[in-house]
């Protein structure tokens, strides 16, 4: 609508000039697209419905005004046949002028952006320098004219001038809409058309016809800045303060900040003293305005650093400090005494994130850590990333009681994703001068407590004596996976009554050069730790497949026929373990059917990818057993799940099985559900031949345990002749 409204107007306006200057037709049809100008914009605020409708109908007051004053020229005009200058006409012309700027005033009241209000000043100053020096310092320096028309001839300019300087002022906001420029560009037409008629009136010729385009265009676009859809758009700051500009608007405000110096190159311009003087005080003026815009931009980008600086201090997530935060406010802290910090780690996290996704991990961390600042509201929190939190306890604080409040407020439930989840604490408790130190001690007790299962730990420089200990044993064990110090060997799994080795276990022994043997007990739950296991496990994975292959080749039916190998926690959390197995397989050639993975149920107890993988290798063929059977979390639950075919008894059960008692009672249960659920059931443990006989009257028909075999690097496979007697 708008366009065609522009094209009309443009071709009528164009056509006027085609009649008579002083004929009634063309009067007539200037009246008639002021009229329409007015109700035009009336027509755009009923379009578009924009908030500030008020602005609008000011708008189309002011054209009314303008129709209202060009009917009393008609008047003057056509009934009384005079041409007077300045006239009651002139009246209506004036007072629409306020009412324009009316209107401007609440759409950029709307448009708040104090960071603005400076460059257009400063483009004001140097528009109005040259409207000075080019109109009014010519229409002021005109003799031959009275006082009250030369007020009048002055006031068109000064109102258009007024009118320009608000629609700089709006066209400075960033992200000026369509409509916005259509304002201005109707108000330059405006101020063109104003400014030339009043210097021909002053130089004595009446003749204003050729102008008659300005207002007429100037109408045309009032009511197409209206008719246009985005007079409805809020034309907003940033919101930030911020004062940028676009790219037109900065080289806009640099030309009219070269105005004023630019002025003196106008010939005769310098030589008067007015001139010389308005020139003074334009550019003293630029120049207080530029160092105002300095230094609100110096304020700006301090704040700006400031916030960037809290954004970088904090975690997005949860809202606390983060690391660097904290470890700031522990330097900070740390000049004036001792520091005592608790480190806090999640219990049982990454489950949660593994099976029911990131994003209700992230509200359990949320959580979490609104609790923790609840329940210590006077101590420094800060998550250090991932699953752990530290605090920074104050003086008047006994450590171990918040560390107690703390374990207790974590262990309740946490409702998230629709579901109520057990995510527990390890914390670690430490008090040192130097922040690196004690943030250190903090996080190996921490570490001590997730170990043992305690709620929390002190430090003690046992621990550290430990920690050194874990950390030269986990180097020496990279390096001794690289010199091959590690080798399997293979514990016997027997068939009773028969007494022949059905299957092997292998297992993984260190002949360390300088420490002799080193037992699993002490470098496994360290390579579980650093991540070694992985690299571990595959090795023992391979070498122990190959060594099942070779042995049937050597042995044919005398070798056992099934393998047993320990995967920890670590490996099956990896997505891409049971490809390394398929992988392990092709390889070494042996059959997926011969080969067991024995898992704890302490590793697939959460779910997620662990059980993910045991699937997937059962896909392949691989036999599952569960390991330590029995002493688990929730071992019958486990059932359900986990994809087993080997129940493998733990020795607890095993030990006082001769016994009359609960372990003979659950010995002898686990050997039903093992039966009832058509799985394979293997005693561990077995160390005396009184344990074997009982076992095998319970139902056992595969027993493991010193008492038929000890781990040796090449078992002996021969039929036991001390088996049991059927």
């Amino acid at each position: 609508m708008w366009i065609g409204w522009v094209a009309a107007g443009v071709a009528i306006t164009a056509g006027c000039y085609f009649l008579p200057a002083d004929g009634l037709t063309f009067n007539l049809i200037y009246n008639g697209i002021g009229l329409l100008s007015a109700l035009g914009i009336l027509t755009g605020v009923r379009l578009h419905r924009p908030r500030h409708a008020a602005a609008w109908y000011w708008f189309a007051a002011g054209q009314a005004a303008s129709v209202v004053g060009d009917l009393v020229w008609e008047y003057y005009r056509y009934v009384l046949d005079q041409d007077p200058y300045p006239s009651v006409a002139d009246a209506f012309y004036l007072a629409g002028y306020p009412m324009l700027a009316a209107g401007l005033w609440l759409l950029l009241r709307a448009r708040r952006d104090g960071s603005a209000l400076t460059p257009a000043v400063m483009s004001g100053i140097g528009l109005g320098l040259v409207f000075w020096i080019l109109v009014l310092h010519p229409i002021a320096g005109e003799s031959a004219t009275s006082a009250f028309t030369w007020f009048i001839s002055t006031a068109y300019p000064a109102a258009d001038a007024l009118l320009l300087a608000m629609l700089v002022r709006l066209g400075t906001l960033r992200g000026g809409s369509p409509s916005a420029w259509l304002l201005g560009l109707a108000a330059a037409l405006l101020l063109f058309a104003d400014c030339g008629y009043s210097m021909i009136n002053l130089d004595g010729a009446a003749d204003g016809y050729l102008f008659n385009a300005g207002w007429l265009l100037s109408y045309i676009l009032w009511a197409a800045a209206a008719l246009h859809p985005s007079m409805a758009v809020e034309n907003r700051a940033t919101g930030s303060g911020s004062d940028e500009l676009g790219r037109a608007q900065r080289v806009f405000l640099s030309a009219c900040t070269l105005l004023p110096p630019a002025t003196l190159l106008i010939p005769g311009v310098g030589d008067d003293v007015l001139d010389r003087i308005v020139i003074g005080v334009a550019s003293g003026a630029m120049f207080l305005l530029a160092a105002i815009r300095m230094t609100r931009l110096t304020r700006q980008v301090r704040a700006k650093a400031a916030e960037l600086r809290e954004i970088a201090m904090h975690d997005d997530l949860t809202g606390l400090p983060n690391r660097r935060h904290f470890e700031e406010s522990l330097t900070s802290h740390g000049r004036t005494g001792e520091l005592r910090v608790l480190f806090l780690g999640l219990d049982g996290f990454k489950n949660v994130n593994d099976e029911l996704g990131r994003p209700v991990g992230d509200q359990v961390l949320a959580v979490l850590a609104a609790r923790i600042v609840a329940t210590v509201p006077d101590a420094l929190a800060a998550r250090l990333g991932g699953d752990e939190f530290a605090l920074l306890v104050p003086g008047s604080e006994d450590a171990g009681r918040v560390a107690e409040r703390l374990a207790a407020a974590l262990a309740a439930p946490v409702g998230a994703g629709g579901h109520e989840l057990l995510v527990g604490a390890s914390i670690g408790l430490a008090a040192a001068a130097g922040p690196v130190e004690v943030l250190r001690r903090a996080e190996t007790a921490m570490h001590a407590a997730k170990e043992t299962g305690e709620p929390y730990r002190l430090w003690s420089p046992a621990l550290d004596e430990r920690a050194g200990e874990h950390a030269r044993l986990g180097a020496e064990m990279r390096a001794a996976l690289l010199a091959g110090d590690f080798r399997v060997v293979y514990q016997p799994i027997i068939a009773v009554p028969e007494g022949r080795v059905t299957a092997v276990e292998a297992l993984v022994r260190w002949q360390h050069p300088q420490r002799g043997l080193v037992s699993p007990a002490q470098f496994v739950p360290v390579a579980e730790r650093n991540g070694l296991i992985v690299d571990l496990g595959a090795w023992i994975l391979r070498t122990a497949c190959e060594q099942l292959v070779a042995w049937h080749t050597e042995l044919g039916a005398d070798a056992p026929d099934r393998i047993s190998v320990n995967v920890s926690a670590r490996q099956l959390a990896r997505p891409q373990f049971p490809s390394t197995v398929a992988d392990i397989l092709t390889s070494t050639g042996l059959p997926a059917h011969r080969l067991t993975v024995e898992v704890t149920e302490t590793a697939v107890f959460g779910g997620g990818q662990a059980v993910t993988a045991l699937h997937a290798l059962r896909a392949l063929g691989v036999r599952i057993a569960l390991d330590d059977f029995g002493t688990g979390h929730s071992s019958l639950g486990l059932l359900h799940t986990v994809p087993v075919d080997v129940l493998k008894v733990d020795k607890s059960f095993v030990d006082r099985v001769t016994e009359a008692g609960r372990h003979a009672v659950i010995a002898r249960a686990l050997i039903q559900v093992s039966d009832g659920l058509g799985l394979t059931a293997v005693a561990e443990g077995v160390e005396t031949e009184e344990q074997a006989e009982a076992l095998y009257a319970l139902g056992y028909r595969l027993l493991q345990g010193y008492y038929f075999g000890k781990p040796a690097a090449v078992p002996d496979f021969r039929p036991r002749v001390h088996a049991l007697e059927a």
